[in-house]
Formats: structure tokens, C-alpha cells, sequence
């Protein structure tokens, strides 16, 4: 089962963009971000007409997830645990079904937290504790289970071409990379690392000043899987080719094919 995570940036400035991805990718799932558009709004005729269930947590303007899926969703919940008072709309769950197992898919759009420090700042790591809270509860039920999106999270030096220019920004401050750390040793794998080592693995490039042409990109875009989820991953790609295309996302999909 093919599952992409794909930050779109505005489902409808980019509806062109994202019905010719799905038509080459075919992906049996796809997790959204930044669709940028209420529920009522949301263009999901077009989408159901592809063949997908269309599952959204939106808000108007700005943020908003959403999952697409070919396989029927079971037990749909938006909205990340832990503060009631958090309006902004930026998790989504659900379970996808396979042939042989069911897998819990959580589709998140992590706060980018600048200026730093600062409220936004304080946000972005108080919700990345509730991320952690979150995890533990998945990990403590025992089924697999996969946490996938935006996390606005520069690892390592090495997922930026210019890692000098992030040293002060909220995406790679050491109390960011720390809180993503804390996730990972809970347990969880972050896939595309363990298949792809190495400098120049990119998901995002700025529109400005030719980051593109110029590949000054980083690697925001990543999927977290519990360890039984893991024992199912069968590959790990970037959509690296979606970015030339015409009216793109700074971002590009990242897809993980699971044997379930």
C-alpha cells in the first residue's frame, strides 16, 4: 500500500498540481497539509471523482490537513490530544485496512514556530510535547501506527543545503531537534534516513531567490513509524520531480509503500 504525506500550500491554487501528481503517483493514501480551506469549501467532489475518500480537518486561510484514500478510513478523529483551547486545525487520524494488517495513519502540520523566541515559538514546542504525549499513547496500545507530515523540523545539519542559514530559526534550533529526538526514542523510525543517508535529500524549496534552480532546499517532510510499522516498509521515496512542474508547492510528496 503506497502512503505520501504532500504539505499542498492551497488545495485550490494548486488543484492542477495535485490532480496531475495523483494521476502519475497513484498513491492508495495521501496525507495533506495547508489545504487552506474550510470543510464546506473544500473542492472534494473532484477528488472523490478520482476514486478517494476525502477526509478534511480544514480552516480558513491558512493550515487545514485532509486525507485522501482508496482504501475505506475507519474510526476518523481530528484534532491532536491534549489542549482543548487549540483551534488550529493541524492533525487528522484514521485507520486504513490492508490485507493482512490495519495500520493507524496520523496526518499532522507541525507549527513552524518563528519569530523565535516567542509565542509562536512557545507553541510550536508545547505542541510537540503533546506530539510526544501522543505517541506514547499510540505506542502503549500496540498497533502500528504511523505519524507522517509538515513537521517544520531540520533534523540534522545535513537536511539543508545551507545548514549555517537555519542555526537561529525555529526549524532547527537545538530545543527543535531535541523534542524530535525525544520522539524518536520512543521507538519510531524516521523512514527516509534509514533507506537514504546522506546530504542533498530535499523536500522543500523557498520560492524566493531561485532555491529551486539552485537545489538551497531542506528536508522538512518526513514519516514517523512505531515499530511494527516498521517491519512493513517496503520502500521510501521524494517526489523530488513534482517541484519543476508548472504552479508548485514549495514542498514536493514524500511516500512510503507498506506490506500490509
Amino acid at each position: 500500500m503506497k502512503i505520501a504525506s504532500f504539505n499542498i500550500n492551497g488545495v485550490k491554487a494548486r488543484m492542477g498540481a495535485l490532480t496531475e501528481w495523483l494521476q502519475d503517483a497513484q498513491p492508495d493514501v495521501a496525507l495533506l497539509q495547508e489545504i487552506k480551506s474550510v470543510d464546506e469549501a473544500f473542492p472534494r467532489q473532484h477528488f472523490e471523482d478520482m476514486g478517494y475518500q476525502v477526509e478534511t480537518h480544514g480552516q480558513k486561510g491558512f493550515n487545514g490537513v485532509a486525507i485522501f484514500s482508496k482504501v475505506p478510513l475507519e474510526d476518523i478523529t481530528r484534532g491532536l490530544p491534549g489542549d482543548d483551547s487549540d483551534e488550529q486545525a493541524r492533525w487528522i487520524e484514521a485507520t486504513v485496512v490492508g490485507a493482512k494488517a490495519a495500520v493507524r495513519l496520523c496526518g499532522l502540520y507541525l507549527p513552524n514556530g518563528n519569530p523565535a523566541p516567542g509565542p509562536k515559538y512557545d507553541y510550536k514546542l508545547a505542541w510537540m510535547d503533546r506530539l510526544e504525549a501522543r505517541a506514547k499513547a499510540l505506542l502503549a496500545a500496540e498497533d502500528p501506527f504511523l505519524m507522517a507530515g509538515d513537521y517544520n523540523v531540520i533534523p540534522q545539519p545535513e537536511d539543508a543545503a545551507r545548514p549555517e542559514a537555519w542555526t537561529k530559526d525555529a526549524l532547527h534550533l537545538p530545543q527543535t531537534r531535541a523534542a524530535f529526538q525525544r520522539l524518536l526514542n520512543l521507538g519510531l523510525t524516521e523512514v527516509f534516513r534509514t533507506r537514504t543517508p546522506g546530504p542533498g535529500h530535499y523536500t522543500f524549496w523557498d520560492y524566493q531567490a531561485g532555491a529551486w534552480d539552485r537545489n538551497d532546499g531542506i528536508r522538512i517532510d518526513h514519516f514517523l513509524t512505531s515499530p511494527a510499522c516498521s517491519d512493513m516498509v517496503r520502500d521510501c521515496q521524494v517526489d523530488v520531480f513534482a517541484r519543476g512542474r508548472d504552479k508548485p508547492s514549495d514542498h514536493v510528496p514524500i511516500w512510503i509503500d507498506l506490506d500490509i
